[in-house]
């Protein structure tokens, strides 16, 4: 099975490095997917998206994302993000809080839902 090298990782940590078999990122150019010996390519996050990466274990990690790059390699994704929480470590609750909040609260929240799985 062909693998890559994924980091994900925002200013404050690392959220997430190991091997994976698929990455999914959202841009400024639209929703990318990336398979190992993807073409070398740089783009810009979008501010409230979404990453998936499917792992050669077969899991998913899901991580709201805030801004940032994306880096790609013919074996590694580098996946830089300003801010960025991973799905198991959102709180739903606060998140639907934040939905009556400016702009940009609103966008991370809707953002921090997908990435958990709930409907906003």
């Amino acid at each position: 099975m062909a693998e890559m090298s994924v980091q994900l990782v925002a200013v404050e940590r690392r959220l997430w490095s190991g091997t994976a078999t698929f990455v999914v990122a959202q841009t400024t150019e639209g929703e990318i997917g990336i398979m190992p010996g993807h073409e070398p390519v740089l783009g810009q996050l979008v501010e409230g998206g979404v990453v998936t990466v499917r792992t050669t274990d077969g899991e998913t990690v899901t991580a709201a994302v805030h801004g940032g790059f994306l880096s790609v390699t013919a074996d590694t994704v580098s996946i830089l993000a300003e801010s960025a929480d991973l799905a198991d470590e959102i709180d739903v609750a606060a998140a639907r809080a934040e939905l009556e909040g400016d702009e940009e609260t609103r966008a991370r929240a809707h953002a921090r839902l997908r990435a958990a799985g709930q409907t906003d």
